[in-house]
């Protein structure tokens, strides 16, 4: 039997609910007013009152006004079609809007019920399955979309008939399963999945075992991630926190990329629909928009809405790695996110934590991050889910509630400064202040030093160790001034000025730095460590400073040509030449 009930207090898009029957927390219902059925989620029950928060505008709900429970959470539809498309956090398509704004009550189906895919089986009649078992696959741009066992099916089922290879719409059914009990079940390419439930389909979460390589060198370089792995990235606002995002983005070695726009400002959001639709993959020369999903909800939308967006993203990223590929999942910004939990909390009058947001802030952000990770599928295929997201700290204060908690949840701190953004050093990455424990893991260090050369993490604490005694020296000079110090405190300030424009610094513009493989990341790093472990000897600081500066600008031009061995071989004759 449906439950319902009746409005009896609005606060905002809080509502409170008088109810008839049973109401779940999370349970999704619909609030009638002035004509429109308006999405809401249950976020609390007390005895017969639920309190429920709308997606949407509540301009002009009234007490009295009738509600509907449909009895299950807040669903993705899954399916062939997601790459390419911009969602909101409900997964209203907004490419089909009429407007620039969707109506009140008005939802747009995600998926294109009339195309035509190309369906190949991949299952046979007879075959044994459970959740997230292949049944066949379709061709989604260049990649392939396994149509899956529904994640929600308990048990094992049989194979009693699969389509032939052919071309069908996701409504088909393509295949009839057999419980069990003997009931016949049948599949189409569509499943639904509750956003905040995560999706089960693997047989084991191993540690990670290897890098994600983004092209960035303080990233892959200094502080690597894994595949499979966290991070985030805080910082002052206009540090460059979403250019670094879409950056490695579009240079990030994944199959599928999904943004998600969570409380952002307009501005930027339409600055992710203008080009990301024109940017190239560096990868495959195709376009990247091709494997990319947007998730968007922008920071005048309502509170419900942006948390969402959140869960909706990574919900469809499980889909893909369910799959057995690689995916990428950039959240731009979790402040947002938790900004929307804190207005909620306040609204429900709940105990506040640390600034006032939720007392269980911590353990949200933690569960939000543990979704992430490397999987070995039923088949033993692997599939991973990478997550980067950004925080922005009021004031550039990393030591406020969201960050300390994403501090605990995340395992690289790419933390931007605003010194470097304002002396034009971009990446605006701390080198000191960031850090990689995935630099700590067995697997990764082994993996590094059999990938990358022997030794290669020792060689990355060398630098750290450079750019360290660098800064330890520059604070002495600027106390008691260049002739002050030791001739050798000037140099330990050039060589780690050297590892900064040469190893961190990078043109996001150029065609060729833009993107740094790893190869050359190595030859680059060596050749600076090779200068850096020479005994330099100088009459006095202004030669030094003379020598350093022009070494910087021969080497910067290294940064901006092609990579080939025997032009870096050469150019080392002549670094040697100019270091002897």
């Amino acid at each position: 039997m449906e439950t319902k009930g009746i409005v009896t207090g609005i606060v905002s898009n809080l509502v409170s609910v008088r109810v008839d029957g049973p109401v779940a927390e999370n349970e999704i219902c619909y609030i009638s007013s002035q004509g429109v059925d308006m999405m809401a989620e249950v976020i609390k029950v007390g005895g017969s009152t639920a309190s429920v928060q709308v997606f949407e505008s509540t301009r002009g709900v009234r007490n009295g006004d009738s509600v509907r429970f449909v009895g299950h959470m807040l669903e993705v539809t899954l399916g062939p079609g997601l790459l390419s498309s911009v969602y909101d956090g409900l997964q209203n398509d907004l490419t089909t809007m009429e407007s620039v704004f969707l109506k009140r009550g008005e939802y747009t189906d995600p998926l294109n019920r009339e195309k035509l895919w190309d369906f190949t089986p991949l299952a046979k009649v007879g075959d044994k399955v459970v959740a997230a078992d292949w049944l066949g696959e379709v061709k989604e741009g260049w990649l392939p979309h396994k149509i899956m066992v529904p994640f929600s099916f308990k048990g094992e089922f049989t194979v009693k008939s699969v389509k032939e290879a052919g071309s069908y719409n996701v409504d088909t059914v393509i295949a009839v399963l057999t419980n069990a009990d003997g009931e016949d079940v049948p599949v189409t390419m569509t499943q639904k999945w509750p956003v905040k439930v995560a999706v089960k389909g693997y047989r084991e979460k191993p540690r990670p075992d290897r890098i994600m390589e983004t092209g960035v060198r303080v990233i892959d370089t200094l502080n690597p991630i894994a595949e499979g792995g966290t991070g985030f990235i805080p910082g002052p606002f206009g540090c460059g926190k979403t250019v670094l995002q879409h950056a490695i983005a579009k240079q990030g070695d994944a199959d599928v990329i999904v943004m998600a726009a969570c409380g952002e400002r307009a501005n930027e959001v339409v600055e992710i629909f203008t080009e990301f639709p024109e940017l190239i993959d560096p990868h495959t020369g195709r376009h990247l928009m091709e494997r990319t999903t947007i998730i968007c909800n922008t920071s005048n939308m309502p509170v419900a809405a942006r948390e969402a967006s959140v869960y909706t993203a990574m919900t469809i990223c499980e889909y893909y790695r369910a799959m057995g590929l690689k995916c990428l999942l950039l959240a731009d910004s979790t402040s947002r996110w938790a900004q929307a939990l804190r207005e909620m909390s306040n609204r429900m009058e709940e105990l506040p934590g640390a600034d006032a947001f939720p007392v269980d802030l911590s353990a949200i952000i933690s569960n939000f991050y543990s979704r992430a990770g490397m999987v070995v599928l039923n088949n033993g295929q692997r599939g991973a889910v990478t997550f980067i997201g950004t925080v922005s700290p009021a004031g550039g204060n990393l030591k406020e509630p969201v960050t300390e908690s994403t501090k605990k949840a995340a395992r690289c701190f790419y933390a931007l400064e605003q010194g470097r953004a304002d002396q034009k050093r971009y990446p605006a990455v701390g080198p000191l202040e960031s850090y990689s424990k995935y630099l700590e893991y067995p697997e990764i260090i082994e993996y590094l030093n059999k990938t990358v050369e022997p030794g290669w993490v020792d060689k990355v604490m060398l630098a750290k160790n450079i750019i360290r005694r660098g800064k330890e020296a520059a604070e002495q000079i600027n106390i008691l001034g260049d002739d002050g110090v030791p001739m050798s405190y000037h140099v330990s300030f050039w060589k780690s000025e050297l590892v900064d424009f040469i190893i961190l610094q990078q043109d996001g513009f150029d065609p060729v730095d833009s993107l740094c493989p790893m190869e050359r990341q190595r030859y680059m790093l060596d050749l600076v460590l090779d200068i850096c472990a020479k005994d330099m000897d100088f009459d006095d600081f202004e030669k030094c400073r003379e020598f350093f500066k022009n070494l910087i600008n021969e080497l910067r031009q290294m940064n901006y040509s092609e990579f080939k061995s025997e032009q870096f071989n050469a150019y080392r004759e002549k670094v040697n030449q100019l270091t002897a």
